[in-house]
């Protein structure tokens, strides 16, 4: 199995019980295996970065539950993606993380401000609005900054205080002395939840998270040739960020409705056109159906079983050039199944009148002189 697959406990090293600190433990050990700062293995980097995606994930409560739940694809489905940073040192990596230092100092004097999630939501459209694009009115249930208390948390009139337990910072530090020297150990502030501030008397309305759930209408640009299960990401259209931080991104997953009698096969579309032997025989029209109605296709005369008539440019748009592929009719024969004497006498007749060389193709091939030698 490739590293980028392997279930995010087993790149730790830890049990799928393990507590937050144990993963934390875990990756700060890998992180200073692998980095390649380090490391001189060829695949250090690749390794590295595939344990700080396990991380990111399993360090994350809401993240860790989805994963636990759904595995690698319940996260994409809620828009998850992995932090794609270029780590320039061991300690950026640290402090990206961690927000300390390679050896444990805060690396700030407070929080900051954080991104907000990812929302995902889905929308079906049919085949003849994928052909010609469409945009969409989508409700989305995301969290918005409280318009009561501006994003504060704290009740009109009031301000959050300095929490006394971290002096803002968010983090506490333990010191402890060890035959090996000083070790610094930090961690959240059990106070204020890391927040380094505490809300005394919280918003009614937001009940003091500074934030509140609303259903907002969302527009969404659904472009031409979009394919089935594409996703189209909405940039600062989620949840909103703490801290003055940045809005989450949507990311739309679109379903294209089936259309009777069409199969999609890339840009091309692919249709069946049914006629009857005589009307192979003399050539004909026959209607086929498409995204954009019914349309009208020219078989010509001599026209076999199971060939494949192509009309240019009736297809799907591409998604890259906006050139649209083929409409591609698949020709279906049908052969009378009851005849009468009379009727029976007639076919015969006819076919001693054609002969063999009636049915020779200019371009027959092997088989298809095989076919009229055995005739």
């Amino acid at each position: 199995m490739a590293t980028t697959e392997r279930d995010y406990y087993e790149l730790l090293g830890v049990g799928r019980d393990a507590s937050h600190a144990e993963i934390k433990s875990a990756f700060r050990r890998l992180a200073r295996e692998l980095h390649p700062d380090v490391s001189e293995e060829p695949d250090a980097e690749l390794r590295f970065r595939a344990v700080a995606e396990a991380y990111e994930v399993l360090s994350d409560p809401e993240r860790r539950r989805t994963y636990d739940r759904f595995g690698r694809a319940g996260l994409r489905g809620g828009g998850f993606s992995p932090m794609d940073a270029d780590f320039g040192s061991l300690s950026d990596v640290f402090a990206a993380f961690f927000g300390e230092t390679l050896f444990g100092q805060a690396r700030s004097a407070g929080p900051r401000p954080t991104r907000g999630p990812d929302v995902a939501a889905q929308v079906e459209i049919d085949l003849a609005d994928a052909v010609r694009g469409i945009s969409l009115d989508v409700g989305v249930r995301v969290a918005r900054s409280c318009e009561t208390c501006g994003g504060t948390g704290a009740a009109p009139g009031t301000s959050p205080i300095m929490c006394p337990g971290c002096g803002g910072a968010g983090i506490v530090q333990q010191v402890s002395r060890t035959v090996l020297g000083q070790i610094v150990r930090s961690g959240a502030c059990p106070r204020c939840d890391g927040a380094g501030r505490i809300v005394e008397t919280p918003c009614e309305r937001c009940e003091g998270d500074g934030r509140t759930l609303e259903d907002v209408p969302l527009e969404l640009d659904v472009p031409a040739g979009i394919h089935d299960g594409q996703r189209i990401r909405v940039r600062g259209a989620g949840h909103a960020g703490t801290l003055g931080g940045p809005p989450g991104d949507v990311y739309v997953t679109v379903g294209i409705r089936p259309l009777e009698g069409i199969e999609r096969d890339g840009d091309d579309l692919h249709v069946r056109a049914s006629v009857t032997m005589t009307e192979a025989a003399l050539g004909s029209t026959v209607t086929v159906p498409t995204p954009e109605g019914s349309f009208e296709v020219e078989l010509p005369p001599g026209t076999q079983p199971g060939a494949v008539h192509t009309v240019r440019g009736r297809g799907m748009p591409s998604l890259e050039t906006g050139r649209r592929g083929d409409l591609l009719a698949h020709v279906e024969v049908r052969v009378p199944t009851q005849l009468t004497a009379e009727q029976r006498a007639e076919v015969l007749r006819l076919e001693r009148e054609l002969g063999s060389e009636a049915y020779r193709d200019e371009d027959e091939g092997f088989l298809g002189r095989l076919k009229s030698a055995f005739r």
